[in-house]
């Protein structure tokens, strides 16, 4: 059958019943969408399954991975649990079996892990999507169109904030940072090398200085990480996060400073696109308006989306989901890569370890890395 008249199976691994399930709406992914059929959704919590179903649009409920698949063939499997260690096994059958994915972001939390995951699905010709949403977003499609156009000039610098709250430091640039340190790389191309300061309780970390996760997510150490990534054509992009900042207000976000512009959004309510053209760098002088964005991308055929009780941010969450599933789809049918892709997340995670590499070598580091183990578990 023709892709382009193909149904495409999908199966949803969506368990309420296991911790750090997260509330990014991906098991919304591909709801309402043209040539999709949701033939079952996974959860061992049998407790309110039929308003889950319904929900989703799930045709069949299963209580485990294993009976989904042994019940018949499916196309695409989500993989909706944010934490990057129930990440490691449905990508591993997936990818055995032929199954394209769509799956929660951090990917994994080992590099050589992700390596494997790379190698074995472009040796089986599987399809792998990271809902790294931004970069399907209007507001960030927006942006990069604008720097493509020269609109703010020539890029000279790019700034990103974690989310700073209790988590700020190692495990905010794990969590959250993997979305500000993708759209670095969406909008600006792959770094070419990075010089970090991380430290804890104002003292330089050291290996194996690992911290106590709020979620098993893998090593993360210090309360305070800078980043200075190095980008193509003299681009200086920096991360930042320290712990306990959100009394000020939202701080995740980025700022683009060209040289006649700097754009900047905040992952707020809202998150409208900025423009200033203020003479003045942007720490002197913030005078900012709102950006028109681009129209909303029409998936033809599609169902309107609902929101139902979903309100705020969460809009953000389902229409982008959407979008994602929406290119993975469009990425099958026409023999390339999705727009958030499993390389795109192995360099993000490569800018994570190249930050602790960085740190504790007292050196640049250049990519991409040759040492694939994590630099927090290297006993020197």
């Amino acid at each position: 059958m023709s892709s382009y008249k193909k149904v495409w199976r999908v199966g949803i691994l969506h368990d309420t019943s296991k911790p750090g399930l997260g509330g990014h709406l991906t098991h919304l992914a591909f709801t309402g969408l043209p040539q999709v059929e949701i033939v079952g959704l996974v959860d061992s919590n049998y407790d309110g399954i039929e308003a889950r179903m319904l929900e989703i649009g799930a045709v069949r409920h299963y209580g485990s991975l294993d009976a989904l698949l042994d019940d018949g063939p499916i196309d695409i499997l989500v993989i909706c649990s944010r934490l990057p260690g129930e990440h490691s096994e449905p990508l591993r059958v997936a990818v055995e079996r032929g199954i394209h994915v769509y799956c929660e972001k951090p990917l994994c939390a080992g590099l050589d892990e992700v390596d494997h995951i790379v190698e074995q699905a472009e040796e089986r010709g599987v399809c792998i999507a990271v809902a790294h949403l931004g970069r399907y977003a209007n507001v960030f499609q927006t942006a990069r169109g604008m720097i493509g156009n020269g609109d703010i000039g020539r890029v000279v610098s790019f700034y990103g904030r974690g989310k700073e709250d209790h988590r700020g430091g190692g495990e905010d640039m794990l969590v959250l940072g993997t979305h500000i340190l993708d759209l670095g790389c969406y909008l600006l191309g792959a770094p070419r090398s990075v010089f970090a300061d991380i430290t804890f309780e104002g003292k330089p970390i050291k290996a194996g200085q690992c911290l106590e996760t709020a979620e098993p997510i893998g090593p993360v150490a210090g309360d305070e990480v800078l980043a200075m990534y190095q980008f193509s054509n003299s681009v200086r992009g920096w991360f930042e996060s320290r712990r306990g900042m959100t009394e000020r207000g939202v701080r995740m976000g980025i700022t683009i400073v060209g040289t006649t512009g700097t754009l900047a959004v905040r992952f707020d309510e809202e998150r409208k696109l900025r423009l200033s053209r203020s003479a003045f760098p942007p720490e002197d002088e913030a005078c900012f308006e709102d950006v028109p964005l681009l129209d909303e991308t029409v998936i033809p055929g599609a169902s309107p989306l609902e929101f139902g009780s979903y309100k705020g941010h969460q809009h953000y969450f389902i229409r982008n989901n959407r979008r994602a599933a929406w290119d993975l789809i469009c990425a099958l049918k026409e023999g390339r890569e999705p727009l958030a892709s499993v390389r795109d997340a192995q360099v993000v995670l490569e800018m994570i370890y190249g930050a602790y590499a960085s740190q504790l070598t007292g050196s640049r580091v250049s990519f991409p890395l040759c040492e694939r183990r994590h630099p927090l578990e290297i006993v020197a």
